[in-house]
């Protein structure tokens, strides 16, 4: 796993822009990094990626300075630690309900005694083959790796000052369509209920020192949502084609 310096960044307050993606395709990774993203989510609940897949994500992120974070399909334990041990800084976990699904997750990504995560020389920790001893490397990705449950149940935004009271979780991500759909708005996100309810997570997670993010689809809305104080400001790579690609034919034919 490399330095986290995403987590540092975070912690002294800055945003950081990233994208969420189903794309494995490494030369695609690296391109993204190089065009000035700060993390890469590969998104495992919608796309069909394993752990194989995941490390040739990794090593891409790691050449173009992106850190590598998943989004695994659900709470399982022994997946979430495949892609850990390939070398994902950190996981953003969909569906979350309750404060037990947030202990769960904080158990899976970090070591005794903060967690039961397993140990082995693998990847992330350079098969232990370094100068950094075990229990260097573990106080480092207990440290270092990011807890990010998702909100986006109606149950996880009505019980979200429990959730942030779990030890472990650096903060929330705020799944704005599925949040939508579970309020009742099928058309879409956007709706005064759901800008209620993502500035009262942010409000919860800044009295406990956490960071909130979301999806912005166009950079005013990433600058709205960081005037709001959210720090973790997410795009698709969908939609970053899409803009580019309206924005090139605008002026082509305009």
């Amino acid at each position: 796993m490399a330095k986290g310096i995403l987590k540092d960044r975070l912690l002294s307050g800055e945003v950081v822009h990233g994208l969420l993606s189903p794309n494995i395709e490494p030369d695609l990774v690296e391109t993204l990094g190089r065009l000035g993203f700060d993390l890469y989510i590969l998104d495992t609940e919608h796309g069909t990626a394993g752990p194989i897949e995941a490390t040739a994500v990794v090593r891409a992120c790691e050449g173009a300075g992106l850190a590598p974070l998943v989004r695994p399909r659900g709470l399982d334990a022994k997946l979430i630690l495949q892609f850990l041990d390939a070398g994902m800084t950190g996981v953003m976990l969909p569906g979350v309900r309750s404060e037990g699904d947030v202990r769960r997750l904080v158990e899976a990504v970090k070591y005794p005694p903060v967690g039961l995560r397993g140990i082995a020389p693998v990847r992330a920790n350079g098969f232990l083959l370094g100068a950094e001893k075990q229990q260097d490397w573990i106080a480092r990705a207990n440290r270092e790796t990011l807890v990010l449950p998702q909100i986006e149940t109606r149950e996880a935004l009505e019980r979200v000052e429990e959730l942030a009271a779990v030890p472990g979780i650096d903060g929330f991500i705020v799944g704005p369509r599925d949040l939508a759909l579970a309020l009742g708005f099928p058309d879409g996100p956007g709706h005064p209920e759901v800008e209620a309810a993502i500035d009262r997570i942010a409000a919860v997670a800044k009295k406990r020192g956490l960071v909130v993010g979301t999806v912005a689809p166009t950079g005013a809305r990433a600058k709205d949502l960081a005037a709001r104080g959210l720090s973790i400001i997410l795009h698709s790579v969908t939609a970053l084609l899409k803009t580019g690609a309206e924005a090139y034919f605008r002026a082509a034919r305009g």
